[in-house]
């Protein structure tokens, strides 16, 4: 039985996105009195909630997510500068997104281009478990190897991982939750002993993060450890669905996967076009939640404190207003607005990372006789607000039928 489309399982849905362009042709914000809250779709709308600073991100009286709170990961949830507002988080954030900044890319690169190669040789992407498990384990080696971690801590650092992220979504069984904090307090006593050797590598990331830091005058190493967990948690989810709907694209896009293979010479731009315009087409991240905090007008409405507004930021991405022929996939998109990765205040600042690993994850799959773009099969890993793909087929299986 198809249940109907809604904003509570659009992320997950085969095709959400006719039903995005009929809230769009709707109320610049309208009301949904079943789930009580206001509903955002219209490119020009959902800019002016991202960019409000009467909109923040957790509702005031609960800064911390009540099924984490008290325990190790609601502690790193509460540290975290893109889930909280005000002063006191405005040095921490300047501090990380001007480290991120710093970034080499090319160094991102020739790490994905080291770990892609040892992962395949771990999971066979022939199949759907193993491409799947490659997706979500590879970033978190690539950012890993950035932060400092030795190889053969990365295995464990992605398990963790794993656990960790699930206690992010409001879909998360008890048992999930408890998995969270003691991954959480496993990543916390790693990152902590990380942050101590890295004194021994002048050259660093983390060490030139701490130095920032210091410069700036944020010395919490509670806060700047819980930064970087949150760093690699957002890198790890994100990727991954960066990547897998990358796929879908080139599976379902028979004419771009053939300009992939006709340009050999070209193929990392045509990759990086590729990548850019997924982001805006097949958005990982749907939508997203604000608070309304003090009474402001948005889309015509008078809002009061305690509303509360989802964002659609995939409907926003095919608004034919800011980017037209918008559900046509387009490698040279002139003048791409993408809200997935947020806007404004709350952009998020490892976009250029997670492009240029899925950039380089794809180069590598390209470039594997065996890797078939056309048994690819999958369904969305059940979510609110994220769109990633679960791989599902077996080539093996279906070469022996």
């Amino acid at each position: 039985m198809t249940h109907k489309i809604s904003i509570l399982n659009a992320a997950c849905h085969p095709d959400p996105y006719p039903y995005y362009a009929s809230l769009r042709a709707g109320p610049a914000l309208v009301f949904d009195t079943e789930l009580k809250c206001w509903i955002a779709s219209r490119a020009t709308v959902v800019q002016q909630v991202l960019e409000s600073s009467a909109c923040a991100v957790r509702p005031v009286a609960e800064p911390v997510p009540r099924n984490i709170a008290g325990g190790s990961a609601g502690e790193v949830f509460s540290y975290l500068v893109r889930m909280n507002e005000g002063q006191a988080h405005a040095v921490p954030k300047q501090v990380i997104q001007s480290s991120l900044r710093k970034l080499d890319l090319s160094g991102i690169a020739a790490y994905t281009q080291q770990h892609a190669a040892q992962l395949t040789s771990k999971y066979d992407v022939r199949t759907g478990n193993g491409l799947t498990q490659y997706l979500f384990n590879l970033p978190v080696h690539v950012m890993g190897s950035v932060l400092g971690f030795e190889e053969d801590a990365l295995p464990a650092l992605a398990n963790w991982m794993a656990d960790f992220v699930r206690c992010l979504s409001p879909l998360s069984t008890t048992e999930q939750i408890d998995a969270a904090h003691v991954a959480a307090k496993s990543l916390q006593a790693s990152f902590r002993q990380l942050l101590q050797d890295s004194q021994a590598k002048p050259y660093g990331f983390l060490t030139g993060l701490q130095s920032e830091a210091e410069l700036c005058g944020w010395q919490h190493a509670d806060g700047i450890l819980s930064n970087l967990i949150g760093l690699l948690s957002q890198t790890y989810e994100a990727t991954a669905g960066l990547a897998g709907n990358s796929l879908v694209a080139l599976q379902t896009h028979p004419d771009t996967l053939q300009i992939m293979r006709d340009g050999s010479a070209e193929l990392p731009q045509k990759l990086r076009e590729l990548v850019a315009e997924v982001a805006r087409h097949h958005a990982s991240v749907q939508n997203s939640r604000r608070f309304v905090t003090q009474p402001c007008e948005i889309g015509g409405q008078t809002l009061h404190a305690g509303d509360v507004i989802v964002v659609l930021l995939a409907a926003a991405n095919r608004d034919a207003e800011v980017n037209p022929d918008p559900d046509a996939l387009q490698l040279s998109r002139p003048d791409r607005k993408v809200f997935t990765f947020g806007h404004g205040r709350h952009a998020c600042p490892g976009q250029h990372i997670a492009e240029q690993i899925t950039t380089s994850c794809l180069h590598h799959l390209m470039n594997m006789p065996a890797f078939d773009f056309s048994a690819l099969r999958w369904t969305y890993r059940p979510s609110l607000n994220g769109r990633i793909p679960v791989f599902t087929h077996n080539i093996q299986n279906q070469e022996n039928t």
